[in-house]
């Protein structure tokens, strides 16, 4: 299996390359601002490390949300282009199977989504979801870690949860999930609220 998998939905950049013999990653911190700017360099650099020609990748994946709203649709527009330019399909990849990956089992998945709120959803050991995305303020979410282990991909403030690695995790669902492509007209931003600009309108 060969592909190009890509995550900008939140602070960090994450790019994995698999060439069908070995998988290639490239992780960095605190990139949010920056995404534009590195992604298509870091795809470059991965990609000539791998000697992945992208003409014979079998898709291009990327994380569709939730997270950051620019970020999510710097990462959307850079698969899709990479999809058409190549006559390939798309796979659509979440954040919170970034995260649910890593660890399976009786899982909420956190992601600060600021302003009190997170962005969550429920994984069983089998993975499939019992909890439907969405997002959430703190009291609607406290309860139910009676029910479930809070995961989580960064410091989620205000719940206590557990922090597991991204890039394990991207990697992971991909391979789970590679017979799940779409073309790239299908692939579309996971949004669970109004961007702040949208919400200063009401």
């Amino acid at each position: 299996m060969k592909y190009v998998a890509i995550d900008t939905s939140g602070k960090n950049l994450t790019v994995v390359v698999n060439n069908g013999k070995n998988t290639f990653c490239h992780y960095e911190e605190e990139c949010g601002v920056r995404h534009s700017v590195r992604l298509n360099q870091v795809i470059e650099e991965l990609v000539d490390k791998s000697g992945l020609n992208l003409a014979e990748a079998d898709f291009f994946a990327c994380v569709v949300g939730a997270g950051s709203f620019t970020g999510i649709r710097i990462g959307v527009s850079t698969v899709k282009a990479l999809c058409l330019s190549f006559n390939k399909p798309a796979l659509s990849i979440t954040s919170f199977d970034t995260i649910a990956y890593n660890k399976r089992g009786n899982n909420l998945v956190l992601i600060d989504a600021g302003h009190g709120g997170y962005y969550a959803c429920g994984y069983d050991k089998d993975m499939n979801v019992t909890y439907s995305a969405r997002y959430a303020l703190k009291e609607e979410i406290a309860p139910l870690k009676s029910k479930y282990d809070f995961i989580c991909g960064a410091k989620v403030e205000g719940l206590r949860a557990k922090k597991l690695p991204i890039d394990k995790g991207l990697i992971e669902a991909v391979n789970v999930k590679a017979n799940q492509t779409v073309s790239p007209n299908e692939l579309t931003p996971l949004y669970l609220r109004k961007s702040q600009a949208e919400e200063g309108r009401l």
